[in-house]
């Protein structure tokens, strides 16, 4: 009797493994618009998404920060991807959104054209960023992942917030 829960327990030892391998190489995305373009970051910066409001304009910021707001007591830097990213228009509509992001222990809001949905991608579904030579900061583009019809552009959030030129987060302190 021994022996057979033995290799029942070993059995699902073995099955608890492979579960776990199989979910480490998957990650889930949170997938955004902005411009014509489909964007996905991870699911895991993702704090909250909340309607536009104007948010309160800081003198001398650059074009991008849009402002602060208040959110319950904290005040929240606010970022126009669209306009960080060089988008065509942009334009406040009721799909319009605030991701609220928690960026190396910094909570930053992103606003963008909108979100659609989660999607778990395996990590051979993304494929490596193109190198481009140009005068263009590709560094926060982490692959490209091919979802059905839609190319997916996948970005280190992280790595684009805490970029010097935005100017919100310390790197020296992380």
């Amino acid at each position: 009797m021994d022996m057979r829960h033995e290799a029942t327990h070993l059995a699902q030892q073995d099955s608890a493994r492979k579960a776990a391998a199989a979910n480490a190489q998957k990650a889930e995305f949170l997938t955004l618009r902005l411009g014509s373009e489909a964007y996905g970051i991870d699911i895991l910066r993702v704090q909250e998404i909340r309607s536009y409001e104007e948010p309160t304009r800081i003198a001398n910021a650059p074009p991008f920060i849009k402002g602060v707001v208040n959110l319950r007591g904290v005040i929240v830097p606010v970022v126009d991807l669209r306009i960080k990213l060089g988008c065509d228009s942009v334009e406040y509509n009721s799909l319009t959104v605030v991701v609220v992001l928690n960026v190396r222990g910094r909570v930053v809001g992103a606003v963008v054209d909108s979100v659609s949905d989660v999607l778990q991608l395996s990590h051979d579904l993304i494929k490596p960023a193109p190198e481009m030579n140009t005068t263009v900061d590709t560094s926060f583009i982490t692959g490209i992942a091919s979802v059905g019809e839609r190319m997916l552009i996948l970005m280190d959030i992280d790595a684009l917030m805490s970029s010097a030129d935005m100017g919100l987060i310390d790197t020296h302190n992380v």
